[in-house]
């Protein structure tokens, strides 16, 4: 029997595993990370398994997880029967059961794991998606029921924990509303436990903390966000906050009923980790509006597939305004009877193509360009070692920007600031 006082937010967490995975999302100081590990530690007295907690670099274990569980063997008075050993790290429980520390940092020490039947994954969103599915991979058992948990504070919405757990645009997957798991708090869907949690659910917390974390609203309203209310969001400078995205046949109607449109082509190149980028654009210059109604987005093609995918623009004769660092291959489309044209590219190009299109009035986007949406309507200004706002880096490599870039090289947005 063990007695220990818990934040009643996290009750009927501790005892719940009835889903094969659980998503803890919370703001800072919600005890979340606390009773992931309360939990693992009650799971483990009770059962005879092997479990794997990650980072993704394991030399944090030791001032964060590690040193929680080892806290909380220690309070519940289990240190004469639990063994938390610091090197390596690891926890042995008496029943046989331990818990191994692991970093994404040295995936190959992954391989020699066997029998896992739990993992947490503290502060998900820091490793990578690939590392996610990999340890999925890593989570097997013969005849245990299997569990995955994680744990995060939320993030942007271009995270892949967002875009696995909630909504995907590019992919046009839609698990469940981020906003319904704010206001219901608990919510079990698709085999997954999900559970938000905020400062005021931890009735241990001194009441100067909360305070810090709404004085954040004043100076910091993204780090607010995060911190005091754990939504995720937008983390960042919005490059383009006028983009939207509406119906593809309510787009092309208003493309229709532009007087004297200006169509335009743009196409950035790439192969192995860059993407072929090619959109179809349509400017509407009376109301200084970009419609963005056609894309096409395609990595790991060379350029004879690349050429069959858009035969269309070769047939229809259609001008491509295209990347002009490589002009081999504009060469070689230009053989296959393609128009592609150049770009213009010089010193600071970068950073007046993005001025050039913030000055647009709106920038509409058709539902039926996701990898589109997926850039654009989340992208952000990187910021420096300083935290100041860097105009021409951004949190990505958005490609789709590229190719709107080359696509209106020579057309220029009307700049109100210089129109009076």
């Amino acid at each position: 029997m063990i007695e220990k006082e818990v934040n009643p937010r996290f009750e009927d967490f501790l005892f719940d595993w009835s889903t094969k995975f659980q998503f803890l999302v919370g703001g800072y100081g919600s005890s979340k990370s606390y009773h992931v590990a309360l939990k693992f530690i009650l799971k483990l007295l009770e059962e005879k398994r092997t479990a794997l907690v990650v980072r993704e670099v394991y030399d944090t274990h030791r001032e964060s997880t590690f040193s929680l569980l080892e806290e909380i063997v220690i309070d519940l008075g289990l240190d004469h029967k639990i063994k938390c050993g610091s090197s390596p790290m690891q926890i042995r429980f008496p029943n046989g059961s331990k818990i191994i520390f692991k970093g994404m940092d040295k995936p190959a020490k992954l391989k020699s794991i066997n029998n896992v039947s739990l993992i947490w994954l503290e502060e998900c969103s820091e490793i990578k998606y690939a590392g996610f599915k990999e340890l999925i991979g890593r989570l097997r058992h013969p005849s245990l029921p299997l569990h995955m948990i994680l744990s995060t504070n939320p993030v942007s919405k271009s995270n892949w924990t967002y875009k696995h757990f909630f909504k995907d645009e590019k992919k046009k997957v839609y698990v469940l509303d981020d906003e319904r798991l704010y206001e219901e708090k608990t919510i079990v869907t698709n085999n997954t436990y999900y559970h938000h949690s905020t400062a005021d659910d931890n009735l241990f917390l001194p009441s100067s903390y909360i305070e810090q974390l709404e004085e954040m609203k004043a100076y910091d309203p993204d780090l607010h966000r995060i911190a005091r209310k754990g939504q995720f969001g937008i983390n960042g400078t919005r490059v383009f906050p006028q983009f939207e995205v509406q119906n593809h046949d309510a787009v092309m109607a208003a493309i229709s009923s532009i007087r004297r449109p200006l169509l335009r082509n743009g196409m950035d190149f790439g192969f192995a980790d860059s993407y072929n980028a090619l959109l179809r654009m349509a400017v509407d210059r009376e109301n200084l509006i970009l419609y963005i109604y056609w894309e096409y987005y395609k990595n790991q093609t060379d350029d004879e597939d690349t050429a069959k995918d858009i035969v269309a623009f070769q047939k229809n004769r259609w001008e491509i305004r295209a990347d002009s660092a490589d002009p081999k291959t504009i060469s070689y489309f230009n053989k296959k009877g393609f128009r592609v044209k150049a770009a213009k590219k010089f010193q600071g190009s970068r950073l007046q193509y993005t001025k050039k299109i913030k000055r647009f009035k709106k920038i509409i986007c058709s539902d039926q360009c996701p990898s589109t949406i997926d850039e654009l309507k989340y992208l952000t200004l990187a910021v420096n070692k300083d935290g100041e706002v860097i105009e021409d880096q951004f949190n990505i490599d958005p490609h789709t920007l590229s190719a709107i870039w080359y696509g209106l090289d020579d057309y220029e947005v009307q700049d109100l600031k210089r129109a009076y």
